[in-house]
């Protein structure tokens, strides 16, 4: 069975009346990685060059291309425990996106050497250590869904900026919650929302040197709003061709 399974029924705002039902894995998939890439347009450095990929399937290919949206990528580091797809991931995609992809065994000196990390695995024990990252590192934790996900060293969580898409659902089930249960810090001590740094209501990288962590448990509203972005581009191709979608 694939790891994201669901649907997603598009409604009309003002009267409910049904406009699409789609399958939410490639929205999902696709949702998940523009998060990130707004996260790093706020959060990481603006010279940001050096990024480290942890996970290479399809999500963390998504990672990476949105990043690079956002950021000028020069090198990137593969990480997996597959070492083949590690391998797979830094030779497509050094292709397809015209920068230098190393595959790592050792993730430390990578994540050292990185302005930008990005987990997105299924781990269940953490990996990604408080000593091995260098200031200035934006890390964005995608993996952990649930609450037996774990993918950052809980320490990572105090004296850092931490910044979540939803705080009650990333202290319930995200990677944050972890530093929750350890007493590491408390809900009180999380710097903001997403939304709210887009906003202007909270600030987003205010120093060089800040290490700042975004805790990215996927949202349902990202859901939608994506949905309605490919329902609306649907319609006008259908127009374009002769056919009407919104019928």
């Amino acid at each position: 069975m694939p790891n994201i399974q669901g649907i997603i029924m598009l409604c009309d705002g003002e009267n409910g009346y049904p406009l699409a039902l789609m399958d939410s894995i490639e929205i999902t998939i696709l949702r998940t990685g523009a998060a990130t890439a707004v996260a790093a347009k706020y959060l990481a450095g603006d010279d940001a060059k050096v990024a480290t990929i942890c996970g290479c399937g399809n999500q963390g290919r998504i990672q990476l291309r949105a990043l690079m949206k956002v950021r000028p990528l020069e090198r990137v580091y593969a990480f997996d425990l597959d070492r083949a797809r590690a391998e797979r991931f830094a030779d497509e995609l050094s292709g397809e996106l015209g920068i230098e992809i190393q595959a790592v065994r050792d993730l430390a000196p990578s994540v050292r050497r990185s302005d930008i990390c990005v987990t997105c695995t299924p781990s269940r024990e953490y990996f990604l250590k408080r000593e091995d990252v260098a200031p200035g590192t934006f890390i964005a934790a995608v993996g952990a869904d649930d609450e037996r996900k774990q993918e950052l060293d809980p320490r990572l969580f105090a004296g850092h900026k931490v910044v979540v898409d939803l705080l009650e659902q990333c202290a319930a089930i995200g990677d944050l919650h972890h530093a929750l249960d350890q007493g590491l810090i408390t809900s009180a001590d999380v710097d903001a929302e997403l939304g709210e740094v887009v906003a202007g209501k909270k600030p987003g990288r205010t120093s060089r040197d800040e290490i700042i962590i975004f805790d990215s448990t996927g949202t349902a509203l990202q859901d939608a709003a994506a949905a309605a972005k490919v329902y609306e581009k649907a319609v006008i191709a259908g127009n374009h061709h002769g056919l009407n979608f919104a019928e």
